[in-house]
């Protein structure tokens, strides 16, 4: 047996002196440090994985956008050395009609946004490409009950007070944007199925093509051809359905394999759930639109409405 103190002396010891073993080295503050420093590592790598995968979505939907208003910048340039009365008619039918078909449209679109990123996610693949076809049934219908705004836009402008001169120019330019609403609803679809499953370089390359044919074709069939409003409005024509048929080709002919089983008459079925959804999707784009184009129409009510609509389009 060992004396009482002698038992609580090393029972006590331990408790006494905590001495890691990295201590013992002499070396316990820089262990401390190395963990902060790895931690800070390790995040600074995880922020740049982050921002490496949300550019990978984000990168190629901002190319997109960028040439999307880069065209109509491009055609408002050329438009703007024609005449100022052509400058002013483009105004009107590029912030409010095509403002108001777009809104719609995009909006309604972004209803297949969402169903595609459920189903690549819940690994329901085949149903995307349904999806897909639903839209291009339900969009291709709206646009058709949109035509007769674009078809009857200078008796409906002179309608409600616009200049009749203005007019009349811009019921000519309505009538060029007919095909381009139409590829809009191809672009809009495509872009969402496309961008669900991360295949966005595709887009970004047909949007770099888009924005320099149509800077090409708009100096060739303007400047040099001499066609005028004619030659910007062709040339924008064949730089919005460039992507268009570029995205569907790359969809039809084994760009998306797993996605895309082709047409289906299932497609046909189950119509009413997509088109409420798309309707308050769209409804609620085409509100957030509208609030700068009432400017436009309240422009147009000017004494010289001709140089106001010309100043604040540019602007």
């Amino acid at each position: 047996f060992q004396p009482m103190e002698k038992r609580e002396e090393e029972s006590q010891a331990p408790l006494l002196e905590p001495r890691p073993a990295a201590a013992e080295n002499g070396g316990g503050d820089m262990v401390g440090d190395g963990g902060a420093e790895e931690e800070e590592v390790g995040l600074g790598r995880q922020l740049l994985e982050e921002n490496r995968k949300l550019w990978a979505v984000a990168g190629p939907s901002i190319c997109t956008r960028f040439s999307t208003f880069g065209v109509t910048v491009i055609s408002q340039a050329f438009i703007g050395h024609i005449g100022p009365t052509e400058l002013a008619a483009y105004a009107l039918v590029s912030t409010v009609l095509m403002r108001f078909s777009n809104g719609i449209l995009l909006g309604m679109a972004s209803a297949l946004e969402t169903l595609c990123g459920q189903s690549y996610g819940a690994k329901q693949y085949h149903m995307m490409g349904i999806y897909l076809q639903r839209s291009w049934i339900i969009l291709s219908g709206c646009a058709v009950l949109m035509l007769p705004i674009f078809i009857f836009t200078e008796p409906l402008l002179v309608f409600i007070g616009q200049d009749p001169t203005i007019s009349a120019v811009a019921g000519t330019i309505s009538i060029w944007y007919i095909p381009v609403m139409f590829a809009s609803v191809f672009n809009f679809t495509l872009q969402m199925y496309l961008q669900a499953q991360s295949k966005n370089m595709i887009i970004t390359y047909l949007a770099f093509v888009n924005l320099g044919l149509h800077l090409f074709l708009s100096w060739l069939l303007t400047v040099k051809l001499h066609l005028g409003l004619a030659g910007v409005m062709t040339s924008m024509v064949i730089a919005m359905w460039i992507p268009a048929f570029g995205q569907l080709i790359f969809v039809l002919f084994g760009g998306c394999p797993l996605t895309w089983t082709g047409f289906s008459f299932t497609a046909l079925t189950d119509l009413v759930p997509i088109f409420k959804l798309s309707l308050s999707s769209g409804v609620m784009l085409f509100l957030e639109l509208w609030y700068s184009t009432i400017l436009v129409l309240l422009t147009g009510y000017m004494k010289n409405a001709e140089s106001a609509l010309d100043a604040l389009s540019i602007w």
